[in-house]
Order: C-alpha cells, then sequence, then structure tokens
C-alpha cells in the first residue's frame, strides 16, 4: 500500500486494507477454480488417479476458510523494496504477482524477529484485528521515523507490547485447538524454523504453546523442504485420540492436509489390543532392558546343522561341512545386520561355496548358476534349519507365556520378581487366543525391527513425550531413524509409572541423544495467576524444573472455594452455569472416579454438556466433564475442577495428575473442594 494512505487518518487506512482483503479472497477464488478447471492427462490409469489425487488436494489447500483471516499483517520494508502482507497462505494475482506472503517463506520472517534492536531492514510492522473474517483494527509498529497513526512505538522508541497481539492470545476459543501464526514469538520461531535435518527437544511449561510449536514446525518443512518431506512422510504422534481430536484442525488450516496424526498404539498396531497390564508389569515391559532380552531370543533361534551340506548336481555331489556352515553364520552373526537380513546373505554365502567347489572343478558359473544354486532344495532346507525364519508375535508369545523361556534370555537382565510380573497366567494357547495389551504391542515392533529393518520417515513430532515408556521411545525412534524429530513434553507433567525423569535419557532411547534441548517458560495463554498456584507443585513433582512466568496478569483468574459435604455437585452446576454464561469453552475436571457423579450432578441441573472419551461430540460442546487422565495438552477458556484432593491422592502421580488439570484453564480458574487441599499446593487467599 502506497505510504500517502495512512496519511488520510485510521478510518482510510481500515477501508483500504479490507479492500486488500476483499481482493485477495477473489484472487484465492481463482487459484482454486483454476486448479480445479484443469483436465489431467497421463500415460496409464493409475498415474491418471494420482494426478488427480494431487489436484483434488491442491484444491482443497486454497479452499478459503471464511472463519479465518487470510493475513494478520504487513511488512513495509526499508529502501523502497515495497510493502508485503503476510497470511497462512501464498495468494498471488492473475499476474503471479503476490498478494499475500505465506508466514513461512524467508521475508516474512521479520514480521516474528523484528525489534528496535534489530530492525531487519523494516520500516513499519503492521498487525491486524479480526472479528471473525471482518477486518477491524490495526497497529503499527514504527523502525524507522514517524507515521501518524502509528501506536506501538513511543517517542522514546521504546516497544510497548502490543495490544492486537494480547487481545489475539487472550481471545476466546471454543472448540478444536487453532494455529497460532499471527502470534508466533521470537523463542517458539527459532523451534519453527530449525533446520529439517536437526531433532529439537522442547521442555514447555503448560500454556506456552509447545504443542502449536510442533505442529507449525511440520507445516514449514512441508514448506521449506516439501520434496524431501512429502517423499519420506511426516507423522505427528499424540497421547491419545480426544487430544488427537482437538489438535486436527490445525495443520488444514495451514494448507496441509496429508499429515497422518495418531497414537503410538495405533502406530506399532499388529495385533487386536484386548487386555491390560498392571503398573508393574507396564513398567517391566516398558523397560529398555526388553530390547535385549527379545534380542537375545531372536539369535537364539540359530541352530547348529545336524550334518554337512550335500548338493547334487549333475553326475556329482558336494559337500559343505557343517564346522564352514557355522562359521558362515557367525560371520553374519558378528556383521550386526537384521535377522532377517542376515537369514537372506546365508543362502547366497552357501550358494558361493558350492559355486567355488564347481569352478575348482573347471565348470563356468555366473549369476545364473550362484541363484539357481541357492534355489536347490537341500540349500533351502540347510538354511532354514539354521536360521528358521521368525514371526515377531510368535517370538513376543514364546517369551511371555513360557517362565522357561523367559528366564532362559532374560536372566541377568530382569529380576525374578520382574519376570514374574510380566509373564502370563495362565498361558494362553496361541498367539491368537492371547489378550494383548499395548505395551505388548512396542514388544512385537521391537521384534519386528530386529528381523527387518523399520523404514524411516523425514520427519516425527512426538507430543507429550515425557509419558513414553523407554520402549516406546524406541518404537518412534526407529520412524525416524534417519531423520529428524521435535519432541515435546514437559516433566512436570509426566503421569504414567514409566515417566521420564530427564530429557538426556528421554532423547537417548529415542535414539538423538545429541539433540538440542530448548525450554520454553513463558506462558502467553494460562495467565499468571493460575501458574504461579500450580508452580507450588513443582518443588514435589519436579525439584530442578523452573517455574513459568506468564504474559498475562488477571486478579480474577482463580477462585477457589470450600464447600459443605454434600453440596459439591450442586455448586459444580453452578460454577458452571456461571462460566457459561461468559464466552469461550468451559470444562468441569474431575479424578476419573468421580466422573458419573459429577455427570448426574450436570445433569440434574439442567446442563447440557458432552463426556471427554465417551462421547464422540464432546469436543464440540461448550461444557465439557473431562476425565483428569484425558486433560493433558487440552485447553479451556474457563476451568471447574472438582476436589483436588482425590486427583492427588488417585494414583502414584496424583501431585503431577493434579498440576495437569490446574493448569488447563486460560482465563479462569474455580477449584471447589470439600476436603482439604493438597498441603503441598500451599495456597495462600
Amino acid at each position: 500500500m502506497p505510504a500517502d494512505a495512512r496519511e488520510d487518518g485510521p478510518d482510510s487506512v481500515i477501508r483500504a486494507e479490507r479492500a486488500h482483503l476483499a481482493q485477495s479472497r477473489e484472487f484465492l477464488r481463482l487459484m482454486r477454480e483454476n486448479v480445479l478447471a484443469l483436465n489431467p492427462m497421463a500415460g496409464d490409469p493409475v498415474s491418471l488417479e494420482y494426478l488427480k489425487a494431487d489436484l483434488y488436494r491442491r484444491a482443497e489447500s486454497l479452499r478459503d476458510l471464511p472463519d479465518a483471516p487470510l493475513f494478520f499483517g504487513r511488512l513495509d520494508y526499508a529502501a523502497g523494496t515495497g510493502s508485503f502482507h503476510i497470511g497462512r497462505r501464498h495468494v498471488h494475482d492473475e499476474d503471479g504477482a503476490p498478494v499475500v506472503i505465506d508466514w513461512r517463506a524467508p521475508v516474512s520472517r521479520p514480521f516474528y524477529r523484528a525489534s528496535q534492536a534489530e530492525p531487519m531492514d523494516l520500516l513499519l510492522r503492521r498487525r491486524f484485528g479480526f472479528s471473525g473474517a471482518d477486518l477491524t483494527a490495526y497497529e503499527d509498529e514504527l523502525f524507522a521515523g514517524p507515521v501518524p497513526g502509528a501506536d506501538a512505538t513511543d517517542r522514546s522508541g521504546e516497544k510497548k507490547t502490543s495490544q492486537l497481539l494480547l487481545a489475539e492470545i487472550e481471545r476466546p476459543r471454543s472448540g478444536p485447538m487453532r494455529d497460532i501464526v499471527a502470534t508466533i514469538q521470537p523463542d517458539q520461531d527459532d523451534i519453527v524454523r530449525a533446520d529439517a535435518g536437526r531433532t529439537v527437544g522442547v521442555q514447555g511449561a503448560p500454556g506456552t504453546g509447545k504443542t502449536a510449536v510442533g505442529l507449525h514446525r511440520v507445516a514449514y518443512l512441508l514448506y521449506a523442504h516439501k520434496e524431501q518431506v512429502t517423499r519420506r512422510g511426516v507423522i505427528v504422534v499424540g497421547p491419545n485420540l480426544a487430544f488427537l481430536s482437538y489438535i486436527r484442525n490445525v495443520l488444514p488450516a495451514l494448507g496441509e492436509l496429508d499429515v497422518t496424526q495418531t497414537t503410538v498404539t495405533d502406530l506399532v498396531a499388529s495385533v487386536p489390543v484386548r487386555g491390560t497390564d498392571s503398573d508393574a508389569a507396564g513398567v517391566v515391559k516398558g523397560d529398555a532392558r526388553m530390547a535385549e532380552v527379545l534380542r537375545r531370543a531372536l539369535w537364539a533361534s540359530i541352530r547348529e546343522p545336524a550334518e554337512a551340506l550335500v548338493v547334487a548336481r549333475g553326475a556329482r555331489r558336494w559337500r559343505v561341512p557343517a564346522r564352514e556352515l557355522m562359521s558362515l553364520a557367525a560371520e553374519l552373526r558378528q556383521r550386526g545386520v537384521r535377522y532377517g537380513a542376515a537369514r537372506e546373505l546365508l543362502g547366497h554365502r552357501i550358494a558361493h561355496l558350492i559355486l567355488s567347489q564347481l569352478e575348482a572343478a573347471g565348470e563356468t558359473c555366473d549369476d545364473r548358476t550362484h541363484d539357481a544354486v541357492r534355489r536347490l532344495a537341500p540349500v533351502r532346507a540347510c538354511v532354514q534349519q539354521m536360521w528358521p525364519k521368525v514371526e515377531a508375535k510368535r517370538l513376543v508369545f514364546g517369551l511371555l507365556s513360557s517362565a522357561r523361556e523367559l528366564e532362559r534370555h532374560a536372566c541377568g537382565l530382569l529380576s525374578e520378581a520382574e519376570q514374574e510380573a510380566i509373564i502370563w497366567s495362565p498361558a494362553p494357547r496361541g498367539p491368537g487366543s492371547a489378550r494383548w495389551s499395548r505395551a505388548d504391542l512396542v514388544l512385537i515392533d521391537e521384534a519386528a525391527d530386529l528381523i527387518e529393518r523399520t523404514p524411516s520417515l523425514a520427519h516425527v513430532v512426538v507430543d507429550e513425550a515425557q509419558d513414553l515408556s523407554p520402549m516406546e521411545c524406541r518404537a518412534i525412534g526407529r520412524r525416524c531413524s534417519t531423520g529428524s524429530a521435535t519432541v515435546l513434553g514437559d516433566i512436570a507433567q509426566g503421569t504414567t509409572p514409566w515417566a521420564a525423569t530427564s530429557w538426556p535419557a528421554m532423547l537417548s532411547h529415542l535414539g538423538k541423544p545429541d539433540a538440542a534441548v530448548r525450554e520454553l517458560d513463558v506462558g502467553y495463554r494460562v495467565p499468571r495467576q493460575i501458574l504461579d498456584y500450580a508452580a507450588a507443585l513443582l518443588p514435589s513433582i519436579a525439584p530442578g524444573l523452573r517455574p513459568a512466568r506468564s504474559l498475562r496478569a488477571d486478579a480474577a483468574a482463580l477462585a477457589v472455594e470450600r464447600v459443605a459435604p454434600g453440596e459439591l455437585g450442586a455448586r459444580l452446576a453452578e460454577a458452571s452455569s456461571r462460566a457459561l454464561e461468559l464466552p469461550g469453552s468451559v470444562a468441569v475436571i474431575c479424578a476419573d472416579a468421580q466422573v458419573a457423579e459429577v455427570s448426574a450432578a450436570l445433569l440434574s441441573a439442567g446442563l447440557s454438556f458432552g463426556v471427554l472419551g465417551t462421547d464422540p461430540a464432546a469436543g464440540e460442546s461448550r461444557l465439557t466433564l473431562v476425565p483428569v487422565t484425558l486433560a493433558k495438552g487440552l485447553e479451556f477458556d474457563h476451568v471447574v475442577l472438582a476436589e483436588p484432593a482425590r486427583i492427588a491422592s488417585g494414583e502414584a502421580h496424583g501431585l503431577r495428575r493434579l498440576y495437569v488439570a490446574l493448569t488447563r484453564a486460560v482465563s479462569r480458574l474455580t477449584i471447589l473442594h470439600a476436603e482439604p487441599i493438597p498441603a503441598e499446593l500451599c495456597y495462600v487467599p
């Protein structure tokens, strides 16, 4: 926009920017129509279908989202290089000239990084305020010279906090999570734009935006390294289906439609999950020592040949002594190749020995002779007898169903008590009748990788990583062994019996011991009063962790109310009704054992709500009843928390679970309790 457009006052700026927005939407519509109008042609039906699918995805990525602003900022560069509107996707006019620049483009980076100390050649940074899809306000930050109407910088040049930025951060939300492209901060931007081949661990306190950072990193990699990342693949791994439902709209809103989002269980699924483990069994099965137990069991399958191999070819017989066969097997085992690959190589090595004898006898041999000898029935029978095929599922079944087999391979690794914790009793008849647990799936996945290498993806994003067992970390690490990962977590929020207690150990299990760990310690969404209150638990649950500091303060954000015994249900319903009078989403969080009781109280009050985990549409309700075990990773504008003591005493890691529950609110937190507040919380009214 020309500089003189600002000189006519704020109203003219708003009118001009609205006109640019309308024009940009029209150009986006034309871009999509141009894609839809293409007539795909290919040399064969399969290629044609691939081309059609690619055009469909391209058209979908260009679909306008009426409730999402097409651009959110503008940069005016010095030295007459012009101005650029920054938005969620690239939009160009009919001549190919850009009218909106993708937020991931290098020219957009000063929107997130420029400062008075380092202006990055900017004259002005403009932020826009929106109400739905309507542009309603703007705010200018100057980097050189006065501009009428600018109010983000005072006369001394000292930067003020952007009011539009704060308004966007504080805007009430309902339904699934949305993107944060308009509010990415410099420390977040560093992680989002980290090199494609670099694995980054992100220790993020509640409200610091670590989940959003991970998702935006995926979008950035698909933009900056599209061919590489698309060809090799990228996945997002979340803790549960409720969490995946919550984040499902973020990447599509950024124009990325083909990213797989999954849980660890679905990632390694190979058999139906019909059983559950005790905490003791889960800890042992999730321990990294199980990888060595499986390795021992697999390689113990190799057997000495019963006798020498004799092969008839023509009128002669050729003999390979048993000691030479065992020498071949020992050499292959020492090479460190996968079991299945070594088995294939054994047949080739045996064939090579026989061909050496044939050549010494004067026969002419070539590759066809080699393959013919390798396929001879005696050679194939010898390979099967020495190096039998092994199925991962049966290998794990053999260990968990036989105390003798488990003791044989776990001796010196697992104690007798640990072995007893994981052995099936009574033993199932076969793999098909076994009640496999989620931890068993990870063991099967480990065994499968020992047999055949798991293909590596270009990038993996894993959220709530602190709750992964070492064996789950290994399963994810295999899928980015030659790629990279973004590992998101908070040690203070580890609530599984096998939760990680340190980043170095977790990253080592992932196979990325040299990865850098970045800390996000500024809360952009959770008010200071709530974060400070929850931080009282940190000395008990994560002694070495530094409390987060919040960008926001709100004296009315926290209320702790004692209720009379027997009145908890009515007070919960009353507090929920008050919260529903305000804009945004509302959650009632309680111990899992209290869900039925709280649900009955809300129903008695005539409130409409969904129960997370049992109601598929729960995430669409303004009022959601959340069992505390499903609260992690979610956020709500208003949270009513029932009976902290019940949550704290509900499990071994109850205080960590309580910390999670306390930090889900981004506007108001109301705590109702009839029982005494846990002493570790140390609340002073």
